[in-house]
């Protein structure tokens, strides 16, 4: 079976360092005169000059599987540790398995270089990897520390990119996390299987599991990576103790069912979601293990010839992608109640007060769906928005164009981005601030990134805020998007954006300790107006202007429903 596109070399079997640096100069210098004169001066002078460099943190740290080497970032204030193994290659027998430990390395492991993205159908055009490659050996992740940290004293931020559960990797120059580590935190990013290969739901793998349950394995990924987060941080300059998990569009989605999962929830302090929540989904409720058995059993055998398992992972990974990326309309492979990670659907477990009851920051941006009215040439003008409200909701049409109103052209146009936005992912993040509330038994930020993009190679200033702008500002590498003209606002943005976070990593609180930063009070969201902190060239805390249309949108979707197979 092949693992990997192409003729690449496994990151599982990169070679180890013989030692440290200083260790292979003696090497080269043993063959000469007086090695061992020679190898105690250099061993010295290494030394010497690492510890001034490096503070606290040096370029060698030991894990629980072994010594990883990592090199400071170009300014000399961050340590960077890559591409760091946190489980086995899901590969063979353990592709549609629930992560492996990892095996552990004599000598001294390599972490300069990230490992390779995990294989994907689905590459978004703005997403621009820096690592090897695609492959199912793709289980690695990422830390970055203040190079002067102390052992086990700094918060720990875990992020989990986007990508529709479908696409994504760590290597984007947009999620570099030595920028937000500069602000006297531990910034861990870690990839995950998706699609297919994350999500598949098979009977024969929930026989063979001992918690009687399949699929899911994108998610457990991502538990294993935070699992090693607890034991290893410390070394790194970490606390395990306070745990920050944030994620955008997809990610934020992660962060939702780790606070559901009984298996993740008791692993994290803190949570951040930006623009996504798993607790109602516009596409319905998660589907089962069995139906998913069913289902996903009947495409194998239709796509691959076979539905059975050994077959299955016999099959080379380009075999296994190609018809699927062929395939129009491309199969979707999501979350399932399988009985072990997610016993309940989100929503049951929030309606039961089994959550995670930490402090969370959510929120979603301005024009999360502008994007998907370009092009629209009679939909959404007023009488295709008037069409489409009798369609969605026919015994409630005159109350959805009192809150998204078409009496003009342009109004219509408005009102459309508004309910696409709504539907694609604000809803659902806004169910999710308000199950936190009811039963979450901690405090609740929630903001809207308001400030429209200046233009740039993929998006045009009229896309206003769009799905997936925040990452720049929050990771503040602004820079490493493509073509961007940049102005004054955004970079005050960036700053405060990356000060509520990190507060908030620290204290649970986006203001921090008495709001010694002096940004604008962001006050807790709750009955009292629902504050919402609007972020914008100059942020604000504002009641919800919103509220009424949510409401709506709840009588229509927030009810229980059956799930049906898809």
């Amino acid at each position: 079976m092949s693992a990997t596109f192409g003729n690449r070399q496994p990151a599982s079997s990169q070679k180890t360092l013989p030692g440290s640096a200083a260790g292979h100069l003696c090497y080269r210098f043993s063959v000469m005169k007086t090695p061992l004169l020679r190898c105690a001066i250099l061993a010295a002078l290494t030394l010497s000059s690492t510890t001034a460099s490096f503070a606290a943190i040096p370029a060698q740290v030991r894990t629980d599987k072994g010594i990883v080497e990592g090199e400071a970032t170009a300014d000399g204030t961050v340590m960077a540790f890559k591409g760091i193994p946190f489980a086995a290659p899901p590969i063979g027998d353990l592709r549609w398995a629930p992560p492996a430990p990892a095996a552990a390395w004599s000598g001294v492991r390599s972490a300069r270089d990230f490992g390779y993205h995990c294989v994907q159908a689905v590459v978004y055009p703005d997403m621009n990897f820096h690592d090897p490659g695609a492959s199912e050996d793709c289980l690695t992740l990422n830390v970055w520390t203040p190079a002067d940290a102390s052992p086990g004293k700094l918060p720990v931020m875990v992020w989990i990119y986007g990508g529709g559960l479908s696409g994504g990797g760590t290597s984007e120059r947009r999620q570099d996390g030595q920028f937000l580590a500069r602000r006297n935190v531990v910034v861990v990013s870690m990839n995950y299987r998706l699609g297919i290969f994350g999500f598949f739901v098979h009977p024969e793998l929930t026989a063979e599991s001992p918690h009687h349950a399949s699929g899911n394995y994108g998610l457990m990924d991502q538990n294993a990576a935070i699992q090693w987060v607890k034991a290893n941080i410390s070394a790194f300059g970490g606390d395990p103790s306070n745990i920050t998990l944030f994620g955008e569009s997809a990610g934020s989605f992660s962060v939702n069912f780790h606070m559901a999962s009984p298996i993740s929830r008791d692993l994290f302090q803190h949570a951040i979601g930006e623009s996504g929540g798993a607790i109602a989904l516009t596409r319905g409720p998660e589907l089962t293990r069995e139906q998913r058995e069913k289902t996903d059993s009947t495409l194998a055998l239709t796509v691959y010839g076979t539905s059975k398992l050994a077959e299955l992972r016999r099959i080379p990974t380009e075999d296994i992608m190609r018809p699927l990326m062929a395939a129009r309309p491309a199969p979707s492979f999501r979350p399932v109640v399988d009985g072990w990670f997610l016993p309940k659907s989100v929503a049951e477990i929030y309606a039961a007060g089994e959550e995670a009851h930490v402090p969370v920051l959510a929120g979603w941006n301005a024009d999360e769906g502008r994007g998907g009215i370009a092009g629209s040439v009679n939909r959404f003008t007023a009488a295709g928005f008037a069409a489409l409200a009798a369609a969605d909701f026919p015994t409630q049409t005159t109350e959805f164009l009192r809150l998204y109103p078409n009496s003009t052209e342009s109004e219509a146009l408005h009102s459309a981005a508004d309910y696409a936005g709504d539907k694609f992912i604000a809803y659902g993040t806004w169910k999710w601030l308000e199950a936190q509330v009811a039963t979450g038994k901690a405090p609740v930020y929630r903001y809207l990134f308001a400030l429209g993009n200046p233009g740039d190679r993929f998006h045009t200033p009229a896309a206003g805020a769009f799905h997936s702008d925040d990452i720049e500002y929050v990771f503040g590498t602004l820079d490493s998007r493509p073509e961007a003209m940049w102005r004054p606002e955004d970079r005050k943005l960036s700053n405060e954006i990356q000060t509520y976070w990190t507060n908030f990593a620290r204290t649970g609180n986006p203001n921090g300790s008495g709001n010694p930063t002096g940004l604008p009070k962001w006050p807790e969201y709750g009955p009292a107006e629902w504050q919402t902190m609007h972020l914008d060239s100059t942020s604000a805390a504002k009641p919800d202007a919103n509220r009424a249309r949510y409401l709506f949108l709840d009588s229509a979707w927030g009810k229980p429903a059956t799930p049906t197979e898809h």
